[in-house]
């Protein structure tokens, strides 16, 4: 205490210690303000990487200008018989770090962990979009401060010791850090792109709202199951189940896509229907391994009925024909006439097979952890090969609106389409309810049920 460093900051307290590292408050002689001192001493187990982090820290702390973030103010070397090292100089943030609040009983609201969420994300597309990108790598309570006033919350993002830029990946100087509960699972295979800071904020985010370390709750296939220890809002829920996805692909893939999420209420949380629809004869069974939904036969309607009466004229016809051409010309015109008719009993064939898959086929769908299949079925026969993929790459659910536009130039223009749930599996594309199979509110429904289960967003096209 009381020691003055680079012959101009006077050490007042330690704000925190850990192997080759001291985070000093001091108070710089020449300006009178307290300033943050961040020391690299050279002992035991000094690594040369730790040297390489804390340059970068400082490199970067020169090219961010950001209000909510420390600044560069000075750097230089210690070389004295009890120290010997490095010193990086910052501004200094009076405020309690979020680990401190939670330490000491505070309690969050939803309100305050959207409020911490919007402020944090705010700070990552500033960092994101800096050239090259800036990496944070540790977002974690004790990294973030705050201050709270009777309607406002201040949040500041620092320890930038393990950030990283794209351009430093890529020139191989990548050193694996993080903080385990927190780092998302590309980061323990030494990578890490800016939607693993999306990862770390919604860890942090869930240690806001359930009290509890992350490392401490309950996991199923790598997911962070947070649910039943909180009292947050479903859609809150699937907005952080999708910051703490797994796997980068069904993660949000950037700050700025994450917080329109947030702001925007997305159409489950607003338009879809809660229960199955009175009178639906749609199947729906499930469990915490299995989905699977059982779209019935889409029966008589107006459509089917004017086709089977048309049908039903036009087999009689080609009936009546091919009979007088076969056995009322003479060879070997009877012969022509009898080939000549073949397309006609293709195009009744196929009006007839139209009639019966819409009164007797049914559609299967079925997830379970592995795979997803779709299949056609009449009577318990499948008619042809199911479609089955692995579930694992399921990326994007989707519920198409009703109308669509045909390239045309006027909004009166556009014509009225059937709407249908979609499953993208990475490229390929399973349809739900095609050419009228469910109604609205079957769709708004199902939409619904597949986007808690497969816990994944339910986009609108």
């Amino acid at each position: 205490m009381n020691q003055i460093l680079g012959n101009r900051y006077e050490v007042h307290q330690q704000l925190a210690k850990k192997s080759g590292r001291r985070t000093l408050l001091a108070r710089d002689l020449t300006t009178q303000e307290f300033v943050v001192v961040k020391l690299l001493s050279f002992s035991s187990d000094f690594e040369w990487d730790d040297l390489k982090l804390f340059q970068r820290e400082a490199e970067i702390l020169k090219t961010v200008t950001h209000p909510a973030i420390p600044r560069y103010l000075d750097y230089f070397e210690l070389d004295a018989s009890h120290f010997k090292g490095f010193a990086l100089v910052q501004t200094y943030l009076p405020a309690k770090s979020l680990e401190e609040h939670l330490k000491a009983g505070a309690v969050f609201s939803e309100s305050d962990v959207k409020q911490i969420a919007t402020e944090l994300l705010e700070i990552l597309i500033y960092l994101h979009g800096h050239q090259p990108p800036v990496i944070h790598r540790d977002i974690k309570p004790s990294n973030i401060l705050l201050t709270r006033s009777e309607n406002r919350i201040d949040v500041y993002l620092v320890d930038f010791g393990s950030v990283q830029t794209l351009a430093a990946r890529e020139s191989g100087t990548m050193t694996v850090v993080g903080t385990y509960g927190y780092m998302p699972p590309e980061q323990f295979g030494d990578r890490a792109v800016p939607a693993s800071d999306l990862y770390s904020l919604g860890a942090t985010l869930i240690a806001l709202a359930t009290g509890t370390h992350p490392a401490d709750l309950p996991q199923r296939d790598g997911r962070i199951q947070f649910e039943q220890a909180t009292t947050l809002s479903a859609g809150l829920k699937r907005w952080l189940r999708r910051m703490t996805e797994p796997s980068l692909d069904r993660r949000f893939t950037s700050a700025q896509q994450a917080l329109q999420a947030l702001r925007q209420p997305t159409l489950e949380d607003t338009a879809l229907t809660f229960r199955k629809p009175f009178n639906s004869k749609v199947l729906l069974h499930k469990n915490a391994d299995v989905l699977e939904i059982i779209l019935p036969p889409r029966g008589f309607s107006p459509e089917i009925v004017s086709l089977t009466l048309f049908a039903v004229a036009w087999n009689s016809f080609i009936v009546m024909w091919t009979g007088f051409a076969v056995f009322g010309a003479p060879f070997p015109i009877n012969i022509f006439f009898a080939l000549f008719s073949l397309p006609f009993w293709g195009a009744g064939a196929g009006m007839a097979w139209q009639i019966v898959s819409n009164l007797f086929r049914r559609v299967r769908l079925r997830i379970d952890r592995k795979h997803i299949s779709l299949r056609d079925e009449i009577f318990g026969w499948q008619y042809r090969p199911p479609r089955v993929a692995a579930a694992k790459h399921i990326t994007k659910l989707e519920r198409t609106s009703k109308f669509a536009s045909i390239f045309k130039k006027s909004e009166s223009d556009r014509v009225e389409i059937k709407p249908q749930i979609n499953i993208w599996v990475g490229t390929q594309k399973y349809e739900l309810g095609a050419h009228g199979l469910l109604t609205e509110p079957e769709i708004d429904w199902l939409a619904r049920e597949l986007s808690e289960w497969l816990e994944l967003p339910v986009t609108k096209e």
